[in-house]
């Protein structure tokens, strides 16, 4: 890279900071926006606002709990603690993340591709409409998202520099899986990620990479452990992260399942409760017994789950909705889910495509999958209720069919990839949402940028 690139290339990511941040705050602080948190967000201020007054992790009792996951309150909270606890603040804070996620992105692409394609993945982060809209929301996606790509830059950073050895190798992963630590503090199927961080690591052998996929998850665990030991030790019984894993596994299970989110209710099974982990432990057992009952019906509804987590993008506008009606009416909402929901299909359409063996005109052939990959996407855009979700099928499938190829030379393809694969898995178990996807939209920019790279890409420091 030439003296003048570098400096280019230094100066474009506060730049990409400041021009991701500059919409994002005139959502935070733009009038009519989001005056109050609502929905998740409501639980989640509260939480931040005990941390912030020396209570600890309390909810509307005043009581310890953990029914939704501490971190992003605790994020939240310190920030509460240094800055008051106005809903202005959460936002500012929610916009600078969004910003940082832009960026974070950028460089891990400089890493993984040419740094044009580096500066599109992080141009897209940065002007993605769902993820500019999330600065008004007091939500945990953002962070979720940021400090996993943080954890995939630190883990490619470690993966490109010269080996020394299986034991150092390891050492060097420790910071990813300390980041991956914190993500699962944030939303907890991200340890389901951790052991994939040694794919970074392509110049060692498949034991090396293993090793400090291995290395990633353990730290990660580390950094949970104390949160698990305070709940073990203030709660009803001992609980990994939060207490609502047994409550998703019931709302995609129950009688009443639609494979979207609904209310349970006492009457659904769970009648004398005394504690949260016992609560948790109630649904989880009435979960199980449904599932057993009739397992054709659950694995029915795992089509519904996924449409409902990929075919659409509407969670923003809907919180938005309910937080400040008055300046959300509903035409405006159906416009902001129209613009949401087919930037998301397109976005997934080109991710898809990155998994594709490069197109080449001299082998016609490899025009194929390409094709008809963009034929099933045309056919989804014209048949309501546009069902792009199977495209998530066609990645994996194409990166099972390319998984040496993939794994050795574009690492964060497979990242990617397996980002997606924790999404399918988890949502097909329990419920679907489109706010879910979120957590993956900055590799789909990633991935979307990577479409058609025709070599693999060297390593850029």
């Amino acid at each position: 890279m030439t003296e003048a690139r570098v400096a280019r290339s230094t100066w474009f990511g506060p730049a990409l900071f400041f021009g991701a941040l500059a919409p994002r705050l005139w959502v935070a602080l733009g009038s009519g926006w989001s005056p109050k948190p609502v929905w998740d967000g409501y639980y989640y201020d509260i939480g931040a606002k005990s941390i912030a007054a020396g209570l600890g992790y309390v909810g509307q009792t005043g009581k310890a709990w953990c029914h939704y996951p501490v971190g992003y309150s605790a994020l939240l909270g310190g920030v509460y603690s240094v800055a008051g606890s106005s809903p202005a603040v959460g936002k500012v804070m929610g916009a600078v993340v969004g910003a940082l996620l832009a960026v974070a992105t950028y460089y891990l692409g400089r890493h993984v591709t040419t740094e044009a394609r580096a500066r599109i993945a992080g141009g897209l982060v940065a002007a993605y409409p769902g993820l500019v809209l999330y600065a008004g929301l007091h939500m945990t996606e953002p962070v979720s998202a940021l400090l996993i790509v943080v954890a995939a830059l630190a883990a490619t950073r470690a993966g490109v520099r010269t080996a020394h050895g299986a034991g150092r190798d390891a050492l060097a992963m420790l910071p990813a899986g300390l980041l991956f630590g914190l993500a699962t503090l944030v939303r907890p199927q991200s340890i389901l990620l951790a052991p994939w961080a040694g794919v970074f690591f392509r110049a060692r052998s498949l034991r090396t990479r293993a090793l400090v996929g291995g290395v990633a998850t353990a730290a990660a665990l580390l950094v949970v452990a104390p949160w698990t030991a305070r709940n073990c030790r203030v709660m009803d019984g001992c609980a990994f992260v939060s207490t609502n894993g047994g409550w998703n596994l019931a709302i995609g299970a129950f009688p009443r399942a639609t494979g979207r989110f609904e209310t349970l209710r006492s009457g659904d099974g769970c009648h004398i409760i005394t504690g949260q982990v016992q609560q948790d432990r109630c649904w989880v057992n009435l979960g199980w017994g449904w599932i057993a009952e009739d397992p054709a019906r659950w694995v029915g509804l795992m089509p519904k789950k996924l449409a409902f987590t990929f075919d659409h993008e509407s969670f923003p506008v809907g919180y938005l909705g309910v937080a400040s009606p008055e300046a959300w009416p509903a035409y405006r909402q159906t416009i902001g889910r129209g613009v949401l929901s087919w930037t998301h299909r397109l976005l997934l359409t080109l991710a898809t495509l990155a998994l594709l063996p490069p197109a080449r005109r001299r082998r016609p052939i490899t025009l194929v999958p390409p094709l008809m990959v963009a034929l099933y996407a045309w056919y989804a855009a014209w048949t309501p209720p546009y069902p792009f979700w199977p495209l998530t099928l066609v990645m994996l499938g194409a990166l099972a069919l390319r998984l040496r190829r993939i794994w050795t030379h574009r690492p964060a393809l497979f990242f990617g990839a397996m980002n997606v694969a924790s999404l399918v898995v988890i949502h097909a178990v329990f419920f679907g949402e489109d706010r879910y996807h979120l957590v993956a939209t900055p590799f789909l920019c990633l991935m979307a940028a990577m479409w058609n790279e025709q070599r693999p890409a060297q390593d850029h420091e």
